[in-house]
């Protein structure tokens, strides 16, 4: 009897592992079938992924910082609506994600900024610019817009962490674990083994050319390596971009978030602290979505809304 258990046993391991080694190979295959969008952009000793799409204009070129653990392809679907309404807009791969070269360690705001600042020189695309940030990517955001904000119109910040978030209590809690799940990815991503997962790679809800991008990134271990390399650096991160100064409060600010009005709790009202601070303040919780598919193209809508009211109170003479 146990000789019978134990080699059911040894078949269904051998099975197991003939077919995630198929639907490995098979996810590696497809996901390298497809060029990527954009055009690669040195910055000096590295080459990022560039995605510009929409009609050049009179309007200010919307660029785009995606959150942790991915890039450009988050944007799909909101670069996709901001053309149909006659906008210009910016997103990339940082150093290490999706189709960009890895860059120097370490991967904190401060080599971030100086990579992002470089790709918007290099780009060709002329500034001041609207500053669209999703999830950690508020950090990077702040800290370019306090440093450089001769090229700042306003900000869109979607679910965004600021520096004041990140010292919050409870915060260096959620941000261990990210850690550990970032290592972990980085470990499994390494050997290969995610590359069966392929097909779950895009939670956002993204249009076809975004899905296969995300998906490839999502089985990366370049990418888990990098992603786990910025990690790291958050608190360093965090550190940097409150050092570098104060928003301007004449910028229009968007805030939008995903589910229900936090505000009245901690981590909302930092969240919508950047708005608070402005002018001319837009605050917005979208109710139906999450941190992801508040990027996609059921609620993408909400950002290309951010956008249309930072370009209107600034076109419009606000302060």
């Amino acid at each position: 009897m146990l000789l019978k258990v134990l080699r059911f046993a040894v078949r269904l391991l051998a099975i197991t592992i003939v077919g995630w080694g198929t639907l490995a190979v098979a996810a590696e295959a497809i996901s390298r079938s497809k060029p990527p969008r954009g055009r690669m952009v040195d910055v000096g000793g590295h080459e990022l992924r560039l995605v510009c799409e929409g009609p050049k204009s009179e309007r200010p070129v919307v660029w785009m910082e995606a959150g942790a653990f991915s890039g450009a392809a988050d944007f799909a679907a909101i670069q996709q609506k901001l053309t149909a309404k006659g906008y210009r807009s910016c997103a990339y791969d940082r150093a290490g994600m999706g189709y960009s070269e890895a860059g120097p360690r370490p991967r904190d705001g401060n080599a971030i900024v100086g990579d992002l600042k470089g790709l918007m020189a290099a780009s060709g695309e002329a500034g001041p610019y609207v500053l669209m940030g999703h999830s950690m990517a508020g950090l990077y955001l702040h800290q370019f817009a306090a440093q450089y904000p001769d090229q700042v119109v306003g900000l869109v910040l979607l679910d965004a962490v600021t520096p004041e978030l990140l010292q919050a209590p409870g915060v260096a809690g959620f941000a261990d674990r990210m850690h550990d799940m970032a290592q972990l990815g980085s470990i499994a991503g390494t050997l290969g083994l995610t590359k069966p997962l392929y097909w779950w790679g895009d939670r956002i809800g993204l249009p076809p050319w975004g899905k296969a991008e995300k998906r490839r990134g999502f089985v990366s271990g370049r990418q888990s390596r990098s992603a786990y390399a910025e990690v790291q650096m958050w608190r360093t991160a965090g550190e940097q971009a409150a050092a570098a100064g104060s928003l301007s409060p004449h910028w229009p600010v968007a805030v939008i978030t995903a589910g229900p009005s936090a505000r009245g709790s901690a981590w909302g009202e930092l969240r919508q602290a950047p708005a608070r601070r402005s002018a001319a303040p837009m605050v917005e919780a979208i109710a139906g979505a999450n941190h992801r598919t508040m990027l996609g193209l059921v609620h993408g809508g909400h950002a290309v809304a951010g956008v249309e009211h930072v370009v209107k109170r600034r076109s419009s003479g606000a302060p």
